[in-house]
């Protein structure tokens, strides 16, 4: 698969999600592809976004923050196999900002490091269909 999206402006994605409280991905995730590439790049069907929102409403979105920090978690994975140079995400980087770093922008600055590794690991996997 031949990835188009390897330059997504994470804090910018991050801050315009934090004001609109988790529905701006609800509508860029699977209108963007980004959670067609997330399922291909890890290898396995992810729960959809969507679901994982809906299951996070009752739980005042912990939910949906734990299932974000497990697909940071397996980037990072992903990434460390590739050989990428870091910082790369990770399940305590995504928890932490959006949690104890909200006040900070905290989600932006999570948000930044999950899409810069994205972006470094479908770069990556880009050149490697190539050659």
């Amino acid at each position: 698969m031949r990835f188009r999206h390897t330059n997504r402006p994470g804090f910018l994605l991050g801050f315009i999600d934090f004001f609109t409280a988790g529905i701006f991905f609800l509508c860029y995730m699977p209108l963007n592809g980004l959670q067609d590439e997330l399922d291909e790049i890890l290898g396995h069907e992810t729960m959809k976004y969507w679901k994982a929102y809906l299951l996070g409403v009752p739980t005042l979105f912990l939910y949906t923050l734990v299932w974000m920090a497990r697909i940071a978690e397996e980037l990072k994975a992903k990434a460390i196999d590739l050989g990428l140079e870091g910082p790369y995400t990770s399940w305590w980087h995504m928890f932490g900002w959006n949690t104890f770093g909200v006040l900070l922008f905290g989600p932006a600055v999570a948000t930044h490091r999950f899409f810069r590794t994205l972006n470094q690991i479908e770069t990556e996997l880009n050149k490697m269909e190539a050659a």
